[in-house]
């Protein structure tokens, strides 16, 4: 059974254009092809990277935090109740008012008392900005050196300056030694990235994030395979792009470098826009769709990759929403905020109950009212 399974999953019709077969991409006259077991290698590679990267973060990205002055902010914990913790973890983190009247009644608290509990018990969850300018670090110092070696993988070829050279002699399409690691390093970072996406920090779009590493994981691996590898370092190198660009925003973000982010953020979100929104799918995407079908007819293995170009590009999109309504808020004034993060809870209730008690507030102490009519 699994070999009537294997030969069905590398049938040549699914991977291959009509007339041509698995012989035509054997190695010969000096000549190296893409083979699937090369692959193999980019599972322990991904391991590696996650040792990497932990080496990185604690002896580069630390100190380098304690240089740029990355503060942490106090966190009120929430004092320990088994009744609100089994609550927590077992039913939902935001309770709803019904709920919150029924814990106070089964904790002994007051409804204020419970609903503060649950902000300082869900700000403890929330991950250090320690660790987010760690992670941040770590990404924008792969993506820049992908970046540069991806360029220099490309600059010299002619299929970067004519897109119709991606397809000249396909699929007899010999393999360089550069596009082989450029490949293998970028397949398996992102192979790290799905591994450690549960420990990493969630944002809104972690939905979004697993669906685009899974997307990527199989367009480069499919490409590889199908010898798409002309095609597929252009889109990587696209990619690759604009990222650092937005990792280093985050970092000076965290640093509370305002200026410094916001101007970076600028600059990110011309070239995403340019990359994701026009050179992806009116160059590149154009390439893949029209002009191998001058040169054969449609197969399996093109309808699959450009559907994937497909997902891809309406990640894009979505991301591209995201990005406008940050820049939006920055041209109106207002602070630059990743959209996809959680915002910090504050502990509102305890100044209200201040203001109740004492009246206005002013570095924890009552303001007083000197605006008395002449007539009191």
């Amino acid at each position: 059974m699994f070999q009537t399974l294997y030969s069905y999953f590398w049938w040549e019709r699914l991977w291959l254009p009509a007339n041509l077969t698995w012989a035509d991409l054997e190695d010969r006259d000096g000549r190296v092809y893409a083979k699937a077991s090369d692959l193999y290698i980019t599972l322990p590679l991904a391991f590696l990277f996650l040792v990497v990267r932990h080496l990185f973060e604690t002896y580069v990205a630390t100190p380098l935090a304690g240089l740029l002055n990355v503060k942490e902010k106090v966190r009120l914990k929430a004092t320990p109740n088994a009744v609100l913790e089994k609550f927590y973890a077992a039913t939902s983190k935001h309770p709803k008012q019904a709920d919150v009247e029924m814990l106070s009644k089964k904790s002994g608290c007051s409804v204020r008392q419970v609903e503060r509990w649950f902000r300082r018990r869900r700000n403890q969850d929330r991950p250090s900005l320690l660790k987010k300018f760690r992670e941040a670090s770590w990404r924008f110092t792969f993506y820049l050196i992908a970046f540069i070696a991806g360029m220099a993988v490309i600059v010299d070829k002619p299929w970067f300056y004519d897109l119709r050279e991606v397809w000249k002699g396909y699929p007899i399409q010999s393999m360089l030694p550069s596009q082989y690691w450029y490949y293998m390093i970028e397949l398996s970072f992102y192979w790290s990235l799905l591994f450690s996406i549960a420990s990493d920090v969630k944002r809104k779009d972690f939905k979004e994030q697993i669906i685009h590493h899974v997307a990527t994981i199989i367009l480069i691996s499919f490409s590889w395979f199908a010898n798409y590898i002309r095609a597929g370092t252009l889109i990587m190198a696209l990619h690759d792009s604009s990222d650092y660009l937005l990792e280093s925003a985050k970092m000076f973000n965290y640093a509370g470098w305002r200026n410094t982010c916001n101007n970076i953020f600028i600059v990110f979100a011309a070239v995403f826009i340019i990359t994701r929104l026009v050179i992806l799918p009116f160059w590149i995407m154009h390439c893949t769709v029209f002009y191998p079908l001058e040169l054969y007819p449609a197969f399996f293995g093109y309808y699959f990759f450009n559907f994937m170009m497909v997902v891809l590009q309406s990640l894009h999109i979505f991301w591209a929403y995201l990005i406008i309504r940050m820049a939006q808020k920055f041209i109106t004034g207002k602070v630059v905020e990743d959209e996809r993060s959680d915002r910090e809870e504050t502990d509102n209730s305890e100044e209200e109950e201040e203001v109740a008690k004492n009246g206005p507030l002013s570095n924890g102490h009552p303001v007083l009212n000197n605006n008395h009519r002449k007539t009191d």
